[in-house]
């Protein structure tokens, strides 16, 4: 790649500006100063300010998405990109979580720029487990958890009942259930189906990736191994 587009591509300037960061010696290329825009290198070989480049082959990264934001770019109030650097915003792909936790849930959210790993781990065929521990505002009977197993429950104004899911009761108002797809509130919907409001929720675990492993406090993120998914 041209050294204009590398620090395009990454985030640290517009391919205009590249020009200038190269005259400043701000770039280097395998220990020397680079000295046109033009030049053509591999990012892994590229330092900036004396840095190597950030995610070279691809950005990966888990957040412990805090209470209060919202999965979006355009919504007003706190955004969960409002917590990332600023320079991943400006990544050439663009970045984007990979499905979406609602304002009131917290737990654990992947962030990419990559549109395949996405279409991966959101696809309908692909069925990616995760998991959501949960607290209600009334017991929740014994009998969801048959229910929600059988794959029979229909949810208001769908037409598809929901897939098997696990759900595990570990008190009176509170459990934990794994879901195999991705519809819109869907822990909220099928817990208020059998009676039992959510009044907090948080997802745990996504495929074979923890929360609890990663020991991130809300607002804490980290780089992942995207092929643990494959």
């Amino acid at each position: 790649m041209r050294l204009d587009a590398i620090l395009s591509r990454f985030g640290y300037c517009s391919r205009r500006e590249a020009a200038q960061w190269i005259k400043r010696g701000r770039v280097t290329v395998k220990g020397a100063v680079a000295k046109s825009a033009s030049a053509k290198a591999e990012p892994v070989d590229v330092l900036v300010n004396g840095e190597p480049i950030e995610f070279p082959d691809g950005l990966y990264v888990a957040i412990h998405k805090p209470l209060g934001c919202t999965c979006s770019h355009r919504e007003d109030g706190d955004l969960v990109y409002d917590l990332l650097p600023q320079q991943w915003l400006n990544r050439g792909d663009g970045i984007s979580t990979v499905g979406r936790l609602d304002k009131e849930t917290s737990g654990l959210l992947l962030i990419t720029d990559d549109g395949a790993f996405v279409h991966a781990l959101t696809s309908p065929k692909r069925h990616v487990p995760k998991v959501y521990e949960f607290e209600c505002s009334a017991p929740v009977p014994l009998s969801a958890v048959g229910l929600f197993a059988s794959g029979e429950l229909l949810l208001n104004g769908e037409t598809t009942p929901c897939l098997p899911a696990e759900l595990e009761i570990t008190g009176e108002c509170c459990g934990r259930l794994t879901l195999h797809e991705g519809r819109y509130h869907q822990v909220r919907r099928m817990l208020a189906a059998v009676g039992a409001p959510v009044t907090r929720l948080t997802r745990t675990a996504i495929g074979p990736l923890k929360l609890a492993d990663l020991n991130l406090a809300p607002a804490e993120w980290c780089a992942i191994d995207p092929t643990m998914f494959t």
